[in-house]
């Protein structure tokens, strides 16, 4: 017998959708709804979709198509779709699934919520919810998180002031508006209260946290770092110009702000990234990276690459595989262009063939996979500190290394720990698994 109250949340996209899923399952849990994690035994399916670029809508679109063919087989009885994907089309979503019972754009998810109860009660609702223009930059109602206990997500600003020609999330998520301070840590010491040792920093632009309020980003990183039973302070998604370079000291410095650094510079040819309308030039990112390892000597610099965006030459990119030879990139994240309707790049001459941008982004992973084997098995021997993340379902444990963000980066397969999630462990690594992840035994008698 399907229960429509029983409410299941399917999460697409990144770590600031996540935290948008976490929201909407708070909301629902205060709702009263049953929430499950199997969309199998739901009544009710919620998709909470991404939009950022074609893959990630195609896979939006395929699983509300895949949700609405079991509610056509009479295997649940609502699909409610939700985020990115609705707030970029708005209503015209409707037209392309007319069978969707529930529709909501970007909003603090509480009216979603009391329509998803009332839903399931049976009720008639408004097929669709508009949301607020831009989202007030308040502190996260809340949450029932999904990430494993040791780690969480803080978001510590919405929107982006940026008009990158690839990109949609300006007009999806709106302008840049930074968090308070005292928000802020607020939220952290909430998470780190519920069982987080590690707080990862994530925003569209994280260095444009503070300008809006007359603050700048390092002021509110030391504050956050202070979160009394906090072990790391992890900072992702940098954008690389006006960079605050206070920064470093903290980087370098302090215990808890973790020497790691992702920092999205997109390419390292000048005219691609003039034409990706990304301020500097590809000399200006070679400084960046320069000063960033001159000023944090042991700083793991994470990156995102674009391949194949029009008008990129073979030289061009020659130019990205020798920035990761010179600077040794090993965490590195590389997509394909996407054209996406709207945004400018779109009407740009010189569209590289398909096949080719392929080409050429396979040889960046290929490289990057080359750096990170040779990298990972300089280790083999050394001691290292393991955050303990979730349990292995082939024995033992699995955690991260101070160099490794969670879901992005690599793990740490622990061989014979019993350690829980959270807890800090001494190891000595012993080996690599395939996917040039150490292999660690924990070192005796040292366990947090």
């Amino acid at each position: 017998m399907i229960d429509p109250k029983t409410v299941s949340l399917i999460h697409l996209g990144c770590a600031r959708n996540l935290i948008d899923s976490e929201l909407i399952l708070g909301r629902m849990a205060e709702e009263g709804l049953l929430v499950t994690g199997d969309p199998e035994v739901a009544g009710t399916v919620v998709i909470n979709t991404c939009s950022f670029i074609g893959p990630a809508e195609k896979e939006s679109s395929d699983t509300i198509r895949a949700q609405l063919e079991r509610k056509a087989r009479g295997e649940l009885e609502n699909v409610v779709v939700a985020g990115c994907l609705v707030q970029r089309y708005r209503r015209k979503l409707q037209e392309r699934f007319p069978r969707v019972d529930l529709f909501a754009e970007i909003s603090d998810y509480r009216e979603l919520a009391g329509s998803i109860r009332r839903l399931s009660e049976g009720d008639r609702v408004p097929r669709y919810l508009e949301g607020p223009v831009e989202r007030e930059p308040d502190r996260e109602g809340a949450r029932l998180l999904a990430t494993p206990s040791s780690y969480s997500y803080l978001r510590i600003s919405h929107g982006c002031d940026h008009k990158c020609t690839f990109c949609t999330i300006p007009s999806i998520r709106g302008g840049h508006r930074s968090k308070s301070i005292e928000s802020l840590c607020s939220e952290a010491e909430e998470l780190v209260a519920a069982g987080a040792r590690e707080l990862v920093l994530v925003a569209e632009d994280s260095t444009a946290w503070g300008r809006d309020i007359g603050k700048r980003l390092p002021e509110l990183v030391e504050a956050l770092a202070e979160t009394e039973g906090l072990h790391w302070l992890r900072l992702m998604y940098a954008y690389p110009n006006d960079f605050p370079w206070e920064l470093t000291t903290l980087l370098r410095e302090h215990d808890r702000v973790a020497t790691y650094l992702d920092i999205p510079v997109q390419h390292a040819a000048t005219g691609v990234l003039r034409s990706m309308a990304r301020a500097g030039t590809g000399d200006q990112v070679r400084r960046l990276l320069d000063r960033l390892h001159d000023e944090v000597p042991d700083i793991t610099v994470r990156t995102t690459l674009l391949m194949g965006f029009p008008g990129e030459t073979e030289q061009d990119a020659d130019e990205v595989l020798e920035l990761l030879r010179a600077y040794r990139l090993t965490r590195v994240g590389a997509f394909v262009y996407s054209p996406e309707a709207g945004t400018p790049s779109f009407e740009l001459e010189g569209r590289v063939p398909e096949e080719e941008a392929l080409a050429r982004h396979a040889r960046v992973l290929e490289l990057r996979d080359t750096l990170l084997a040779h990298e990972q098995e300089g280790r083999i021997g050394e001691e290292i500190e393991v955050l303990v993340d979730e349990s292995s379902p082939h024995g033992g444990v699995i955690g991260r290394t101070e160099r490794d963000a969670p879901e992005v980066d690599l793990i740490v397969r622990i061989e014979g720990g019993d350690a829980q999630p959270g807890e800090l462990l001494r190891t000595q690594a012993v080996g690599l698994d395939q996917e040039f992840n150490l292999v660690c035994s924990p070192v005796k008698g040292d366990h947090e």
